[in-house]
């Protein structure tokens, strides 16, 4: 087997940046672009001592310890457990944080998330409350009201399986409300898109258009579309969406960073990354204004891919933005029936799902991506996308080595029990999101039955196998918060806690495993071990503090926990405002509305009037931020 030399997890250079586009410093050279990236790692921090925590963190070796404060130098954690009286001289502590008591996690890691997705999602209509098609049509109805100068109407998260009948939604559901715009709802799980008849008539879509490879147009008994296109067949519309730009970006960078640190998210594996995100990461790394750390994953369907592994690994010194990895995508869904099955679904005897990638395609997909040093992470929820994925892992190893890059197969959903033990053997990392499971507990048996069900969600099973388990969410598919994907692990219950005795709970973790997963096993799988994911001297002082002990209190309640405060690199980022809390009610009332404009401003303005009210009721709240960005959004 031949070897190829692979960059390390310390590599910082940003060689081979030839041809950054003007959004990334004007095409700057490698030198310019590597100084100013450098140059964030000069400014200092003092030594300071958080006391009177009670701390949990991973040691080095994954087992679980406890500390009572932690001395910050330089952003990173230097010492746990000194003697303040004693040992203040020793590290030069010049200032204090008093924890209060409350308990003290790392900063949590998301391994699989899409950030400007979820920025996205908080700027656009919510659809994954909706009880019906005509619910989610009257939400979009009042959003398209509140925005009459948009051009196109967008939302996200509706989901037919919630619903009382179960049926995809059809173009004249929301043709009743809005025809005078296009409209484009991507399902919950970013795998189907619902328009309405003016989008598809914008776009040329006719009975007679012809789905694309990895796609399927949805189609009444007379031929013609229903306005619900499935996976790749939904380009067909998108190609049409207004272009996003880097105001864009910004805002939803700024609206989801916000969201994630005031849910405990210090860390994010951002799953799909174009090359005009690329650069306009990298354009916000170089100017220090990352809110979160994102390991990024290119984009292996994006035309420049090429260009972004002859860059080479990026790595800033500041750990914000890390780029050596490739998104590829395998199939589609199990909700909308894309997930490609070795055998027919059980509810639909004659649709095996949609492979996304062509196994013609597979060998120069993954020589191309692991030959350049960089790891592959395949996404693959039905079990034929999982086997055929683990083959072409087996066959690149074989050929040119690199099962030492920590592949990963994204969600790793349903697996052929003869599978499972080949995650571990050949070192490729299942990338899970325990959410997934009490979302789709409802309607998984129904498409695989109950045999295949044998090796879906296995987490347990797999981390038995000998291999890490790196967890995320998939926000914003599932929500963000890790405390309820923790719960979910822990419990196989949804946050009505049921099933009561857990759905398939024989493949539960225990809280230390799933915290792993949310911390050390996460950083692993971003070959970032060595600078995050504990709280032990040398790594990032990235830490939470929080409401409760979800160590000791009972499962059920691990998801009701609530972050007070965030800190990246020993600064705080992020702290509980009970005096906002009628700011926070307003805004997030308004956003779930798709209300905005100058009619937003004006009840966020009397909300603020009321605020003091609200003052002596200590009820939970979100960050002051909230209140920065909407006056950003709407001033």
């Amino acid at each position: 087997m031949s070897t190829t030399p692979y960059p390390t997890t310390t590599q910082v250079a940003l060689s081979g940046l030839n041809s950054i586009r003007q959004s990334c410093l004007a095409r700057a050279s490698i030198l310019a672009l590597s100084v100013c990236l450098g140059a964030l790692a000069s400014v200092t921090h003092a030594a300071t001592l958080v006391d009177n925590v009670k701390g949990y963190t991973l040691d080095n070796d994954g087992k679980l310890m406890t500390f009572s404060n932690l001395v910050i130098d330089d952003g990173k954690v230097v010492a746990l457990n000194i003697s303040p009286e004693k040992d203040n001289p020793k590290y030069d502590i010049d200032s204090t944080i008093n924890g209060d008591g409350k308990v003290m996690l790392p900063g949590l890691i998301d391994a699989h998330g899409h950030l400007l997705g979820l920025g996205a999602n908080l700027l656009e209509v919510n659809l994954r409350d909706s009880k019906s098609a005509q619910d989610a049509a009257s939400m979009v109805a009042d959003y398209a009201f509140a925005n009459n100068t948009q051009s196109w109407i967008t939302g996200r998260g509706w989901n037919q399986e919630l619903w009382s009948d179960r049926a995809f939604p059809t173009a004249a559901d929301l043709d009743k409300v809005v025809s005078d715009r296009p409209v484009f709802l991507t399902r919950v799980d970013g795998h189907a898109a619902w328009v309405n008849s003016k989008a598809m008539a914008l776009a040329g879509i006719t009975k007679d258009t012809v789905p694309p490879v990895g796609g399927e147009i949805i189609k009444d008994a007379n031929g013609n579309p229903t306005g619900i296109f499935i996976d790749n067949a939904s380009l067909l519309i998108e190609e049409y969406l207004p272009k996003a730009s880097n105001a864009i970006y910004e805002q939803q960078l700024h609206a989801a960073g916000e969201h994630l640190l005031s849910n405990g998210i210090t860390s994010m594996h951002d799953a799909g990354v174009s090359r005009d995100v690329y650069d306009f990461y990298l354009k916000e790394a170089v100017e220090g204004d990352l809110p979160v750390r994102i390991y990024a994953m290119v984009s292996a369907t994006d035309p420049e891919l090429s260009t972004m592994l002859g860059n080479g690994v990026i790595r800033d010194k500041q750990d914000f933005l890390y780029i050596r990895s490739v998104k590829a995508y395998g199939d589609g869904a199990l909700g909308s029936r894309g997930a490609a099955l070795l055998a027919p679904y059980s509810d639909a005897p004659h649709q095996h799902g949609l492979l996304l990638t062509q196994p013609e395609d597979m060998t120069q997909l993954f020589t191309t991506v692991i030959g350049a040093g960089f790891q592959l992470n395949y996404h693959a929820i039905g079990d034929k996308a999982n086997h055929v994925a683990l083959n072409e892992f087996e066959s690149t190893f074989d050929t040119i080595g690199g099962s030492e890059l920590r592949n990963r197969i994204e969600h790793a959903q349903v697996i052929a029990p003869n599978d499972l033990a080949r995650f571990a053997s050949l070192r490729v990392l299942p990338s899970m999101q325990p959410t997934h499971a009490t979302s789709d507990k409802n309607m998984a048996e129904d498409r695989i039955g109950k045999d295949r069900m044998k090796g879906a969600y296995a987490w347990k099973t797999l981390l038995d196998s000998g291999i890490a388990l790196p967890l995320g969410s998939d926000f914003p598919v599932e929500l963000a918060n890790p405390f309820y994907g923790l719960h979910a692990a822990v419990t196989r219950q949804d946050r009505n806690n049921q099933p009561v005795k857990g759905w398939y709970a024989h493949e539960a973790l225990t809280i230390e495993q799933a915290f792993k997963g949310f911390t050390l096993d996460a950083a692993y799988a971003g070959h970032m071990e060595d600078t995050l994911g504990t709280l032990t001297p040398g790594k990032w002082a990235d830490f939470i503090l929080v409401d409760q002990d979800i160590f000791t209190i009972d499962a059920k309640d691990i998801w009701k926990t609530k972050v007070h405060a965030t800190y990246v690199a020993g600064k705080n980022v992020f702290k509980k405002q009970l005096i906002l809390y009628a700011t926070f009610c307003f805004e997030r009332w308004l956003v779930e509305r798709g209300i905005g404009g100058l009619g937003a401003a004006l009840l966020v303005l009397n909300g603020l009037i009321g605020a003091g009210i609200f003052f002596f009721f200590a009820l939970p709240a979100k960050m002051a931020a909230n209140l920065a960005h909407l006056a950003r959004t709407y001033f």
